[in-house]
C-alpha cells in the first residue's frame, strides 16, 4: 500500500482577492437595439440582415448606350464625319475606332488622328453640313 501522507495533493489553488491594481476581467454588455418599424398592417414579413443594410450608393446616371450605339452605326457604315474641335478647327473623316475617352478619325489618304472626346465640341454627318461649307 502507498503512503498517503507522500502523494501530492492535487486541488484547487487558494483563492486571493483581488488588489485594486489588478486587471478584473468584465463581461461585455450589448445593449438591444430596436429593429427598423415597418408598417404592421399590410402583413409583410419582418426584414432580414442583409436588406436591413443600407444599400450602397447607386451610380446617379443611368447608361442608355446612345453614344455607342451611335459610333457603331457610323463605323459600320463608314459615314464620312465631320468633328468640330473646341478651338474650331474641323477634322473630316470616317469613326475608324473609339473608347470611353477618344476616337480614330481615319481620313483616307491623310494619316489617322486620334482626339480625345473632351476636346470635341460637336460633330456631325459630312452631308448634314447646311451653311454651305464643304
Amino acid at each position: 500500500m502507498k503512503d498517503p501522507g507522500n502523494s501530492a495533493a492535487v486541488g484547487r489553488a487558494p483563492e486571493l482577492a483581488p488588489e485594486a491594481d489588478e486587471f478584473v476581467n468584465r463581461k461585455l454588455i450589448r445593449p438591444s437595439l430596436p429593429l427598423p418599424r415597418r408598417s404592421e398592417s399590410s402583413g409583410e414579413r419582418p426584414l432580414t440582415s442583409s436588406e436591413q443594410r443600407v444599400p450602397k450608393r447607386a451610380n446617379g446616371v443611368e447608361q442608355t448606350h446612345a453614344e455607342a450605339f451611335y459610333f457603331q452605326k457610323q463605323m459600320a457604315s463608314r459615314t464620312p464625319m465631320v468633328v468640330v474641335l473646341k478651338d474650331g478647327e474641323e477634322v473630316r473623316g470616317w469613326i475608324d475606332w473609339y473608347d470611353r475617352n477618344c476616337i480614330k478619325i481615319n481620313r483616307g489618304g491623310q494619316p489617322a488622328v486620334l482626339i480625345y472626346k473632351q476636346s470635341i465640341r460637336y460633330m456631325f454627318k459630312a452631308g448634314e453640313n447646311n451653311n454651305g461649307k464643304r
